[in-house]
């Protein structure tokens, strides 16, 4: 079973239902059920048409669903509408179904929750993670924007932040979670540079494929994670580098400096650096100043210590993440890490242990174990 392909079909399915009456909550549920249906099927007998295969057994569930509670006459409506069988169009709606799912009635953030919930793939523990909220917290909110859309009309799109906004926690995840979205976040985020003349969409294209070009030398042939200081820059992709940074040179020469901006100029920083001693931390410290301001974000308060540390020593950064409040996702190794450059290796074992037990998945918790087993060992020679 092709669990990519029916990932990849999802959103063009669904955006086909509800262009066909079906409002947003109906149709994500018909899909779903379509998808289960594919995995009990396909494995013995997989469609040449999985696209029209899914569209049409995703409308039957709509109908029946429907039937329910729907007058003789719409019913009979909605039958004489039911996709013929054949191949269907080949058309990417991807992008469109991020707009209409940004709908007005949606407050940016539900907005948001609910794109990534159905149309971007992610469990509701991962978006939940994404938010820094409890995994009850973000299902509830997910629950109140399916409500406020049920019986929505479709027919107005939301605004480009909050697709932006969408598209930069799809590929977040992507990049570092259990499923591989960043590629298809950058096709789209690139669909979207060719359709909106905006600086922000361009700045977070040029922060996708700069992130993007390190992702070889993330880790090591046995699946551990390699710390960025750590990492063979001779396996970053220089192509998407270049392209990077061109994208984000014109975006800011526009003077409309906005978080995506700011953020791709950090990571265009750390790319332009031959190696990790040569990074111009005071820059970054800078461009982190930029990004509190606009955002207000403890993340970034809590990457700007790290700066800081690297920029005016450990203890400049520990003073820095003093100031922020310790329940912070990752505040506890930021810490260990600040202590060792400190030249305190038992406090910053302490530490690293306390952090894998907090890590979010199986990858940084062993890197996190790994680090405090290194200093462990070194102290007891």
């Amino acid at each position: 079973m092709d669990e990519t392909l029916l990932r990849s079909l999802t959103p063009s399915v669904l955006a086909i239902l509800v262009r066909r009456g079906a409002d947003f909550a109906a149709a994500e549920d018909a899909v779903q059920e379509a998808l289960v249906e594919a995995v009990r099927v396909w494995p013995a007998d997989q469609p040449r048409d999985p696209k029209g295969w899914l569209v049409t057994v995703a409308w039957r569930k709509f109908l029946d669903a429907t039937r329910a509670d729907t007058a003789r006459r719409r019913r009979e409506d909605l039958v004489d509408e039911e996709p013929a069988p054949g191949p269907a169009a080949a058309v990417d709606d991807t992008l469109q179904l991020y707009f209409l799912c940004a709908h007005p009635s949606l407050t940016p953030s539900s907005a948001v929750a609910l794109t990534l919930r159905a149309v971007g793939g992610l469990t509701t523990r991962q978006i939940a993670q994404a938010y820094l909220v409890p995994e009850a917290t973000m299902a509830q909110r997910i629950s109140r924007a399916k409500r406020t859309v049920s019986g929505v009309r479709f027919d107005r799109p939301g605004d480009v932040a909050t697709v932006l906004r969408v598209l930069y926690l799809v590929f977040n995840e992507g990049y570092s979670g259990d499923v591989d979205l960043a590629a298809e976040a950058i096709r789209l985020t690139r669909q979207l540079a060719a359709q909106v003349d905006h600086p922000e969409v361009a700045g977070l294209l040029a922060l996708m494929l700069l992130h993007h070009a390190r992702r070889a030398a993330r880790t090591a042939p046995d699946g551990s994670l390699v710390p960025l200081a750590e990492q063979d820059r001779g396996r970053w992709d220089t192509g998407s580098i270049a392209e990077g940074v061109a994208i984000l040179q014109a975006a800011l020469a526009r003077d409309r400096l906005g978080e995506f901006q700011a953020q791709a100029a950090v990571a265009a920083l750390h790319a332009d650096a031959p190696t990790a001693e040569e990074t111009d931390w005071v820059q970054i410290v800078e461009w982190y100043d930029e990004l509190a301001r606009l955002t207000d974000s403890p993340v970034v308060r809590l990457n700007r210590a790290v700066a800081v540390g690297e920029a005016d020593g450990p203890r400049a950064g520990l003073a820095a993440l003093a100031a922020l409040d310790d329940a912070l996702p990752r505040h506890t190794a930021v810490a260990a890490y600040l202590h060792e450059r400190d030249g305190d290796p038992a406090t910053a074992a302490r530490l690293y242990a306390e952090a894998a037990r907090k890590a979010p998945d199986l990858a940084e918790r062993d890197h996190l174990t790994r680090q405090a087993a290194r200093l462990n060992a070194r102290r007891s020679r």
